[in-house]
């Protein structure tokens, strides 16, 4: 049997370190929002036979004076153009910009396939909401780990096994969005409303492998005694690493066949949920029961 508490110390260590990187990260570049947050306008297109390079669509928008232009390929034949919120008129001046664009004699056909185009008004509400929604979440798992684990009141009270999983489940979330902040620094990766549900999707996958060790310590608790907290605890996440672990690498296989083969437009949304189960996991098995035991050695 690891003596995985007995080490806390380490994992409290390799997550500060990440949790620092994290920090500095979102206090120096923050975060690469997109017009889901910021505003702006979104237009999907295709082309036919192929596809124009970047360069000359950057050329052919040039002359309408597009702030916050990016051009950014999809699939075989499709672009990602984002720029400033417009109106109807505006767009349709854009679209006929880019509907023929000549190449080396060849005429190349745009269809536009998705349009979309949101004001800064609407942009900071979805940025509340997206945070008013985590928040919300996070409350509500400390309730019902609290009512779950009502029963067991010794030698830690019920709320502090919720208040440890919010904690571990921060610890996610937050290492999450400091990678996000790097990955938009240095690759211009954007955050969205995806990024938002990638963001839910994590909190209930790895709360749940904090409830299934939780649930065994209490269980434990009931049955082994002579053994100190620190002990069961240990014996505990011990006797459920397996399934964690299995767990999440059957979920880990599915998200990368989706990483590898899937559409642009899903890659970091799926990215950022399989960071999600790795660290996901690794909270769940050396964040949170440690936790638990380090406040019960404070009490002590």
């Amino acid at each position: 049997m690891y003596n995985i508490i007995g080490k806390k110390n380490w994992w409290f260590g390799i997550s500060g370190v990440l949790s620092a990187i994290s920090l500095a990260a979102l206090l120096i570049w923050g975060l690469k929002l997109s017009i889901d947050f910021t505003g702006g306008s979104l237009l999907e297109i295709a082309y036919q036979p192929n596809r124009p390079s970047v360069e000359k669509i950057t050329e052919v928008l040039q002359p309408l004076n597009l702030e916050s232009l990016r051009i950014q390929p999809s699939g075989d034949n499709e672009f990602f153009i984002r720029f400033e919120s417009v109106d109807e008129p505006r767009h349709q001046e854009i679209l006929t910009a880019l509907k023929n664009v000549q190449v080396d004699n060849q005429a190349l056909q745009g269809q536009e396939l998705k349009f979309e185009s949101i004001g800064p008004t609407i942009g900071n509400e979805l940025k509340d909401k997206a945070v008013q929604a985590i928040v919300l979440v996070l409350i509500l798992i400390i309730a019902y780990i609290a009512y779950a684990f009502r029963h067991v009141s010794k030698p830690v009270a019920s709320w502090k096994y919720g208040v440890a999983a919010v904690i571990a489940l921060f610890h996610d979330i937050f290492i999450i969005i400091g990678i996000y902040a790097i990955l938009g620094h240095f690759l211009n990766v954007e955050v969205d409303v995806l990024f938002v549900t990638a963001l839910l999707t994590i909190l209930g996958f790895s709360v749940h492998d904090t409830i299934v060790t939780f649930d065994r310590t209490r269980e434990n608790l009931f049955k082994i005694k002579g053994q100190s907290f620190a002990e069961i605890v240990n014996l505990s996440v011990n006797e459920t690493i397996v399934r964690s672990l299995n767990t999440s690498l059957t979920t880990l296989f599915a998200l990368l066949a989706v990483y590898i083969f899937g559409g642009e437009s899903v890659r970091y949304f799926v990215l950022a949920l399989i960071l999600g189960v790795i660290i996901g996991t690794y909270s769940s098995i050396f964040i949170a029961s440690p936790i638990v035991v380090l406040w019960n050695s404070k009490k002590s």
